[in-house]
C-alpha cells in the first residue's frame, strides 16, 4: 500500500474547511473590532495571534498539498485551543476574576455579544479551534 504525500479527495476537503473556518474566524474578529468598533481583551488578542496565521499555513498546506500541514496547525490550534478555554472559564466565572490577565483594556468577563443569550466571542472562538482541531485530527488519521 503507497501511502500519498499529496492531499487529496477527503483529506484535502478536510483541510480546505479548516482554513474556511480559520478564515471565516479571522474576518469575523476584524469585523467586530474594525467595524463594530469592539475592543479586544488581553486574552481576545492572544487568540487572534494564535488564529490569523492558520488563514495562510493552511492555504499554503493547500496550495502545495502537503499532508503534513497539520504538523504545522496543531501547534497553533492546540495553543489558541487552551487560552480560549481560559477565556472561557473566566467568562463563566470558573475561574475567579483575581486571575484574570487582563490589567488594562476592556475585561475579559466583560459581556460584549450575545448572541441567542448564550453565545459569546470566547464560545465563538473556542468553537472554531475545537472545529479545525477535529478537522486536522481526521485528516491525519485518514493518512494511515
Amino acid at each position: 500500500m503507497v501511502v500519498s504525500n499529496q492531499l487529496s479527495g477527503p483529506r484535502w476537503g478536510r483541510v480546505f474547511a479548516a482554513w474556511v473556518i480559520a478564515l471565516t474566524a479571522t474576518l469575523g474578529a476584524l469585523f467586530l473590532s474594525e467595524i463594530m468598533g469592539f475592543v479586544p481583551c488581553e486574552l481576545c488578542w492572544y487568540q487572534r495571534i494564535f488564529m490569523f496565521p492558520l488563514v495562510f499555513i493552511l492555504a499554503v498546506g493547500l496550495a502545495t498539498s502537503d499532508v503534513r500541514v497539520f504538523v504545522y496547525a496543531l501547534p497553533m490550534v492546540v495553543g489558541g485551543w487552551f487560552v480560549a478555554l481560559y477565556h472561557n472559564l473566566l467568562y463563566l466565572g470558573v475561574i475567579p476574576p483575581a486571575l484574570q490577565p487582563c490589567g488594562q483594556g476592556p475585561s475579559c468577563a466583560e459581556v460584549n455579544l450575545n448572541l441567542l443569550g448564550f453565545i459569546s466571542i470566547p464560545l465563538l472562538s473556542l468553537l472554531a479551534f475545537t472545529a479545525i482541531a477535529t478537522l486536522l485530527f481526521i485528516k491525519k488519521g485518514a493518512l494511515k
